[in-house]
């Protein structure tokens, strides 16, 4: 079963990864992996990174990211 610091460590090696990315790499339901993402926000452990809205110039289909420009994805808190 996965668990907050497996969830955690894959957030530390990715460096900014999101919750499909994660869940992927966990073998675990992304419900799973987004309510434990959202409880490790909470507990200060971890931040999200609101999508940008930059790249959103109608081009995203062409784009080499696809729709990773609307995404949130998390990387580890800085203290």
């Amino acid at each position: 079963m996965t668990s907050l610091i497996a969830v955690r460590d894959g957030v530390a090696l990715a460096g900014r990864v999101d919750a499909r990315q994660l869940s992927h790499q966990l073998q675990a339901p992304q419900p799973l992996v987004q309510a434990m993402l959202d409880r490790l926000v909470a507990m200060r452990k971890v931040e999200a990174i609101e999508p940008d809205n930059s790249c959103l110039s109608g081009s995203c289909k062409s784009c080499a990211d696809g729709q990773k420009c609307l995404t949130v994805s998390y990387r580890l808190m800085h203290d």
